[in-house]
């Protein structure tokens, strides 16, 4: 174990299949070879105070006192995510209902303003359970956030503290220090990973750029006119600084990374959170983990030895499982429980 991680153990230890003991397979596993899971969801759309909206898919029994999970993903993820459609489909299979955010331009359809979504936009989510809140007012709330999901999740819980609004929170494969991860990343055989994100976000924004045109937004194009060229833009430190940073309100990429990362949160949390985390994560450095007196007392941190990034496939490869899918139900059942 890192010398400055904490010193929690997991209660369920994580074995990795045969052959995919490697983080990198892990990694790549769900979005390169699992099968695709489908799912029966209606979606809702939630419109925003500044004129924007987040599309929820909802899965699940429709009780009003039914135990209700709010799932979010990753960075250029969606509620069609490997790992969101198999929670999903876990979860229903105890009982619960689920919902998953898909977070601003990340549903399928650019949002309507410049901005879009960040590693730090606990705003959005404090929306959208507010809105579950006021949706299934009698329905038990649980969240569970992957990466960047996993990161807002976290920071949402420490600015609020005993006023979360949620019974209980997961954490998976969490970034806690976005600078040192935007570090880590541009690393070895993590840059396969960056060149994917820069490819993605930058398409994004060339796919607004259309769309804005096409509707006549020209306060919109005016926006991100401002954000000059966006050629030679290579690692997360070009694109948080030269486009998260002024489309978010920040004033550089340091203090997006500053004001954003969930460590700096962790010790205001008093909602019953489970995080789970991977000691081999291509995306973390070890030093990022926080350290046991970081955490507060109602935080459960389970650091594994193996797992990659939203990775934690087990079984064999001809037969897979998905430890995440287990453990997280099984967590969320122990502590509706108490």
């Amino acid at each position: 174990m890192p010398l400055h991680s904490p010193v929690y153990a997991p209660e369920s230890p994580f074995t990795p299949a045969f052959g995919l003991g490697n983080p990198h397979l892990q990694t790549l596993w769900g979005p390169l070879w699992r099968k695709t899971t489908h799912l029966d969801r209606q979606r809702e759309r939630l419109w925003l105070d500044d004129g924007d909206f987040l599309d929820l898919d909802w899965h699940g029994p429709h009780s009003a006192e039914t135990p209700l999970v709010l799932v979010l993903h990753g960075l250029t993820g969606s509620s069609n995510s490997p790992y969101v459609a198999g929670l999903q489909k876990a979860l229903s299979a105890q009982g619960w209902a689920s919902v998953a955010l898909n977070w601003r331009g990340c549903s399928g359809e650019p949002n309507r303003l410049p901005r879009s979504y960040h590693s730090g936009v606990s705003e959005d989510l404090a929306a959208a359970i507010n809105h579950l809140r006021a949706t299934r007012p009698l329905a038990p709330l649980y969240a569970v956030g992957y990466s960047l999901g996993g990161n807002v999740l976290l920071k949402h819980l420490g600015e609020t503290g005993s006023d979360s609004q949620l019974q209980g929170a997961v954490a998976v494969s969490v970034p806690f220090r976005l600078d040192q991860c935007a570090d880590r990343i541009g690393q070895g055989f993590s840059k396969v990973y960056q060149a994917h994100f820069m490819r993605e976000m930058l398409a994004y924004i060339k796919i607004k750029e259309r769309q804005f045109l096409l509707d006549g937004r020209h306060e919109g194009l005016a926006t991100l006119a401002q954000l000059g060229s966006l050629d030679n833009m290579r690692t997360f430190w070009d694109f948080d600084g030269r486009v998260t940073a002024p489309l978010h309100g920040f004033e550089d990429a340091h203090d997006y990374y500053r004001r954003a990362s969930s460590r700096y949160f962790l010790g205001e949390i008093r909602t019953p959170t489970l995080i789970i985390q991977a000691a081999d994560d291509p995306f973390v450095f070890p030093y990022s983990l926080p350290v046991s007196s970081e955490l507060s007392a109602c935080t459960q941190f389970e650091l594994q030895a193996k797992g990659g990034h939203v990775g934690f496939v087990d079984g064999t490869l001809r037969a897979p499982g998905y430890y995440l899918e287990r453990r997280i139900p099984h967590w969320l059942i122990q502590t509706a429980r108490g």
